[in-house]
């Protein structure tokens, strides 16, 4: 898949290094920290890759100003500040830096567990505020032989787990995606949820914030918790339940919290930052010089590598893409929506499951984004499903409206392709219709429709380009009609249509499908000639 990136636009404060990478790949970049949403609404539809970090809001109505936006970058984990739906349904790619933050935010984490465990912070004001002798109530403990659960044993996870070993405690954890045996890598005992609770000592949360994990530590899992149990977010607002820390901090049944976090930020109440037992920070778990810089570079040299082919590390609802960037999927992409746009002319019926299925050992890792080529091409013009806009698919959102309709997708592979074709790729219906193509030259190539092949030759097959009209013909007694291509191809001579290419597939139960293109556009004089003598025409704009 090609994607060209002119313009970028940052709108918060960002190492000056990420501007100058873009620059020295030739990409055009203002960088204006001061726009009010008015004004950035004015600004977006110039530019064609926007950056923002924390402070600017990329809401629905931002990115549907952006109409040549392609791509959206979060300098740092996560990206809550994007409106990622509404970004996807327009086709635009959201990442993000994962593993920017993740030492600082690790190096933070640890920071309060320490604190916590010695009161630092209560020490300190009571230092600032000349009280000596609170060192009576400020009895601490070792961290040593304490039990630390990590939820969420990514990149961040990891590190906090290595560090706080060092001090000697045992760390458990639960990830949904990351399997006991890679925790056991570096020495964490891999639990489910309900076991770790009473388990631990420490509780420190490293996932995004989403409904799965909204108020995941709440008023029941404190219940369960050991009497005194300290809990660490330095990771999202909301995934402990603020209400829920307070009320067990107030019946003993929480020792403490560390909060760089909160479910507002600021705080529209500060009542739970003031408590005592409370260890507060700003959000300052990225808020380092190294991880800035860190950031600054990686989105840019994430967006670089997008234009050049090289990766999509980092995006967030682009897995289509994964695999299509390169020179080589290019051709296949094209084939791929081709062959949905052909489908949606050819077979206008209900569409409600699609698979497709790739041949050849080049596509073994192509089945995500033809499918989604395959979709841009189908949702675009297919009358069944309501069509689409042609400028707007592609294989970011085509996947997704599929699911929004209700058409289910499955994809497979077989090593062999069918003789004589190196590589071919194959789409059938829920109705039985089918169509197979294959690539030749950087060319897409229509082999089949509905099990009627067009000549075994690659360097004669259908060629799909620009516009063209298939048409169905019923021959009979198997011997097939040696006259019909010149007959055919008199009528659209006749028609005052410059006929591009004329194929014709090999019979097939009494049937024939030919392909025809032209130098120009049809007319519906072309359509209403041609169907005097073939059964069926159809005219699809490639």
């Amino acid at each position: 898949m090609s994607f060209q990136l002119q313009s970028v636009l940052i709108t918060d404060e960002i190492d000056t290094q990420c501007v100058e990478i873009l620059q020295k790949n030739g990409i055009q970049v203002v960088k204006n920290t001061k726009l009010t949403k008015e004004q950035l609404l004015t600004e977006i539809p110039k530019y064609d890759g926007l950056v923002v970090r924390s402070a600017t809001k990329v809401t629905a109505d931002v990115i549907n100003a952006g109409t040549n936006l392609k791509i959206i970058g979060r300098a740092g984990t996560g990206v809550d500040n994007i409106d990622c739906d509404v970004a996807t349904k327009r086709g635009i790619i959201v990442m993000n830096t994962p593993g920017g933050n993740t030492l600082s935010a690790a190096e933070h984490t640890c920071t309060l567990i320490c604190a916590l465990s010695r009161h630092i912070h209560r020490g300190d004001r009571a230092m600032k505020e000349e009280k000596w002798s609170e060192r009576k109530v400020l009895m601490g403990n070792e961290l040593y032989g304490k039990t630390l659960a990590i939820i969420g044993l990514g990149r961040i996870g990891k590190e906090v787990a290595l560090r706080m070993q060092s001090f000697g405690m045992t760390t458990i954890g639960y990830d949904p995606i990351i399997p006991a045996e890679v925790s056991a890598e570096f020495n964490t005992e891999w639990m489910p949820l309900e076991k770790i609770w009473p388990l631990a000592d420490y509780i420190t949360v490293h996932t995004p914030l989403i409904p799965q994990t909204r108020n995941l530590i709440n008023d029941q899992v404190f219940s369960v918790c050991k009497k005194g149990v300290k809990v660490v977010n330095v990771a999202r607002g909301g995934i402990i339940e603020e209400a829920a820390i307070k009320r067990a901090i107030e019946s003993g049944q929480c020792g403490g919290a560390g909060l760089d976090v909160f479910e507002s930020e600021p705080p529209k109440d500060f009542t739970l930052a003031k408590m005592p037992q409370v260890l507060a920070t700003p959000h300052l778990g990225a808020s380092t010089t190294e991880a800035q810089k860190r950031v600054a570079v990686e989105i840019a040299e994430q967006f670089v590598d997008v234009v050049r082919g090289k990766s999509l590390f980092g995006a967030i609802n682009a897995h289509a893409m994964t695999n299509a960037l390169s020179p080589e999927s290019r051709p296949w992409v094209v084939l791929g929506r081709k062959l949905g746009q052909v489908a949606a002319g050819l077979n206008p019926g209900n569409v409600e499951n699609m698979q497709v299925t790739t041949y050849g050992p080049s596509l073994k890792q192509a089945g995500s984004y033809l499918s989604a080529a395959i979709l841009s091409g189908l949702l675009q013009n297919s009358p069944a499903i309501g069509g689409g806009d042609s400028a707007t698919l592609n294989l970011v959102n085509s996947p997704a409206l599929a699911k929004q309709i209700g058409l289910n997708v499955k994809n497979t592979h077989e090593e062999a392709a069918p003789a004589p074709y190196t590589n071919v790729v194959s789409v059938i219906f829920n109705n039985g219709f089918r169509l197979s193509g294959t690539t030749s030259g950087g060319n897409a190539l229509l082999i089949e429709v509905q099990g009627q092949q067009f000549s075994l030759l690659p360097t004669v097959a259908a060629d799909m380009k620009n516009t063209l009209v298939k048409f169905s013909i019923t021959t009979s007694g198997g011997t097939g009609n040696p006259q019909l291509l010149p007959t055919v191809a008199g009528a659209l001579a006749s028609a005052g249509m410059c006929v591009s290419s004329l194929t014709v597939s090999v019979e097939n139960d009494g049937q024939k499908w030919g392909v025809a293109t032209f130098a120009t556009p049809p007319t519906e004089k072309c359509l209403e000639v041609l169907k005097t003598i073939v059964n069926a025409a159809v005219l699809v704009t490639l």
